[in-house]
């Protein structure tokens, strides 16, 4: 037969254990995991963290200021002269050249030539040069280089041989023709040749103003009048500056 004892309070159900539930089970396991990998990445927080602020330090002292002048090689425009008015050494816009013209070069032909001063004479004809080895220039007309036609001349030849422009006949459009002035070089380049018998001398049409820079180029040709020991013809050479 079976007792029961009445000394001792019985069993509370409430306080027995039991089986835990799958929801706080999974989120205990979530938070153990959470403070492991907390553990295992603060080493590796404060190498990361230097290495970020020593980039971005460099990256701030090598960015230019916002107003710093890049120059002519970072892309910006650039004045003729600074502020300053100090000339700019990339400046390739030359002066005018000044003075009589001193000289006179045709690589094509092979003149190399001082020049002289020519005027017109008593009957309003240009006087040509002393000496047939030297070409002149009209020093009452335009100088080279400046806006108007210059217009120099030579002989073409002599009782003694060819004269300084006796090739001048050769020369064809596109030949470049330079002329010193005053230290500097002004290069001239053909457009035209002409002949012009001197009964007709186009005067308007040589020694007319210009728009621009131009030049002339003047010798005799054509037949020989020994009557009057001298050709019938005029040779003018057409030229532009550049």
């Amino acid at each position: 037969m079976m007792t029961v004892s009445t000394s001792g309070s019985a069993p509370d159900p409430a306080a027995a254990p039991g089986p835990e539930r799958p929801d706080r089970a999974a989120a205990r396991q979530e938070q153990a995991v959470r403070r492991q990998t907390s553990r295992l990445l603060r080493p590796m927080a404060v190498p990361v963290l230097v290495a970020f602020l020593v980039a971005a330090g460099y990256l701030t002292l090598q960015r230019p200021p916002a107003t710093a002048e890049l120059g002519r090689w970072g892309g910006t425009a650039q004045p003729s002269e600074d502020m300053a008015g100090a000339p700019n050494p990339f400046r390739t816009v030359p002066s005018d050249p000044s003075g009589p013209p001193t000289r006179l070069r045709i690589g094509a032909i092979g003149v190399d030539t001082s020049l002289e001063l020519l005027k017109l004479g008593a009957d309003g004809a240009l006087q040509p040069p002393r000496t047939n080895a030297r070409a002149g220039w009209y020093a009452d007309g335009t100088a080279p280089g400046d806006v108007g036609p210059a217009v120099l001349a030579g002989h073409v030849d002599s009782r003694r041989g060819p004269a300084v422009f006796y090739r001048l006949r050769e020369v064809t459009a596109g030949d470049k023709i330079a002329v010193t002035r005053g230290g500097r070089t002004v290069t001239f380049t053909v457009t035209s040749t002409a002949w012009y018998p001197k009964k007709a001398f186009p005067t308007g049409e040589v020694y007319g103003p210009t728009p621009d820079r131009q030049l002339r180029l003047i010798t005799c040709g054509g037949v020989f009048d020994r009557s009057l020991r001298s050709y019938e013809d005029n040779l003018v050479v057409y030229a532009v500056a550049g």
